[in-house]
């Protein structure tokens, strides 16, 4: 499995007022950019701990960001910059591009800290039956996909960003006949209430404490 799979995390550079912009309310504008760095380098380790193949962190607005040079040394990963346009278009991109080399793709975000490399181990054993395969988010999107093919219908016109995400999409894998695999749905952390969420499941040790020291 291991030469035939590629894990594409993708990544915001975690600069102070660009990232996690809406907990800059709660968290200040360095707070949001550490709580990135956080939560990139957690995503990254998970992806290397599933062993599933090649991590490789798909960056904006571009892999020449110092923090994502930095991650390519200490991890130990290949880096790529993401495309122009919207997250649609980058996906399709980063997936045709990696599935040139390989047969399944998994793509994940940064925002979902409770995705294990178990799931993740779980997602490419489903791709070995399956086209496609998706983990839900509670918030009416997915925080994995995983393809065997890049088709532009599946990614072209999706409301990102909305609650409708989801449905669009399997409404866009019945349109493809692609038969795909759902595993159990996670949570992501993009809003208030769901850092509070973060902080009170105990995740990530002492959070408070490291977005304060990667704040100054």
């Amino acid at each position: 499995m291991a030469a035939d799979t590629k894990v594409l995390v993708f990544a915001r550079a975690p600069e102070a007022g660009a990232a996690k912009t809406r907990l800059i309310p709660c968290l200040g504008a360095a707070g949001a950019a550490a709580l990135q760095r956080i939560l990139i380098e957690r995503a990254l380790r998970t992806a290397l701990a599933a062993a599933i193949g090649e991590v490789e962190l798909w960056c904006a607005p571009t892999a020449e960001h110092a923090q994502f040079a930095r991650y390519r040394t200490q991890f130990g990963i290949a880096t790529a910059t993401q495309c122009i346009g919207d997250l649609g278009e980058r996906m399709l991109h980063a997936s045709a591009t990696a599935l040139a080399k390989c047969t399944r793709v998994i793509i994940i975000g940064t925002d979902c800290p409770a995705l294990t490399s178990t799931e993740l181990q779980g997602a490419a054993r489903a791709l070995e039956a399956h086209d496609a395969v998706l983990i839900p988010a509670e918030d009416g999107g997915y925080v994995l996909i995983g393809l065997n093919a890049a088709a532009p219908h599946l990614f072209e016109g999706v409301p990102w960003g909305g609650d409708d995400v989801l449905q669009t999409t399997r409404d866009r894998l019945r349109r493809l006949g692609w038969n795909w695999a759902e595993l159990p749905a996670s949570w992501d952390v993009d809003r208030p209430a769901d850092f509070a969420r973060l902080a009170a499941s105990g995740l990530i040790p002492d959070l408070s404490e490291a977005i304060s020291k990667g704040a100054t």
